[in-house]
């Protein structure tokens, strides 16, 4: 039976040459036991300002820790490691980009619910972890979720960040089961992490807010240059390309 590996990471900075420096985790069973990962872990990179701004976490916290390799879930991750089983964290490539380069490669069954939320909740502003939190009213439900497993919830820290993913994934799940009512929700989910998404309104740049689809009309002379000009990354890419066909 599988087992969903939920986990999340703090560190060092969040540039090429930053590591590990607490793991937070939840190895759930198919029968509904946990197991519950709070561990802190040295490195040879130092802690940056910017980052210890976030976490709060200091040098003398993790002076004479064991490496992460050393922990006990980086262990329990490799025994897990097998196309069987999930790995789950919001915004999954930073977390799993830390994850190799202490030379971990998965074989795992991959959900971002970061990615997964942006389809399935298309009407939210925002889909950081701690917008949700409060959008979704998940803090209602934290405290229990905590005392059920011994801990705390605090932002940007690892393993109270997993405890709010944890209830995220199970709004995800049931929005998934009414919205794909045939699927197997985590299999829909591990789809929906791969799927391209449609964005509807520009982030950024001088039509912050308003619908890409309006601005093609407007002005198709900004849409062409952001395409022969801009890197864009796979999701608008994916969003220009319908919205050309729809015109066409």
């Amino acid at each position: 039976m599988a087992k969903y590996i939920l986990f999340d990471t703090e560190t060092t900075g969040t540039q090429e040459e930053d590591r590990i420096i607490q793991v937070g985790a939840m190895i759930v069973e198919g029968s509904g036991a946990v197991k519950v990962y709070d561990e802190l872990c040295s490195t040879l990179s130092p802690i940056k300002i910017e980052a210890m701004a976030v976490h709060g976490i200091t040098p003398d916290q993790i002076e004479g820790k064991g490496k992460f390799v050393e922990t006990s879930f980086y262990q329990d991750l490799c025994a897990l490691n097998t196309k069987e089983n999930f790995l789950i964290a919001h915004n999954m490539p930073f977390d799993l980009g830390m994850l190799e380069k202490e030379g971990f490669q998965s074989k795992l069954r991959i959900i971002d619910t970061l990615r997964c939320a942006k389809h399935l909740l298309k009407d939210t502003s925002s889909h950081a972890l701690q917008y949700l939190r409060y959008a979704l009213e998940l803090y209602k439900k934290e405290a229990q979720e905590a005392d059920k497993y011994n801990t705390t919830i605090k932002a940007h820290d690892a393993i109270g960040d997993v405890l709010v993913m944890k209830l995220l994934l199970s709004e995800l799940v049931k929005r998934t089961k009414t919205q794909y009512p045939r699927n197997n929700p985590m299999e829909q989910l591990e789809i929906l992490t791969q799927a391209p998404i449609y964005i509807e309104t520009f982030k950024f740049g001088k039509y912050k807010g308003r619908k890409i689809a309006e601005i093609y009309q407007e002005d198709q002379g900004y849409i062409n240059w952001m395409i022969d000009k801009m890197e864009l990354d796979t999701d608008m890419k994916y969003t220009l390309e319908q919205i050309t066909k729809k015109q066409a």
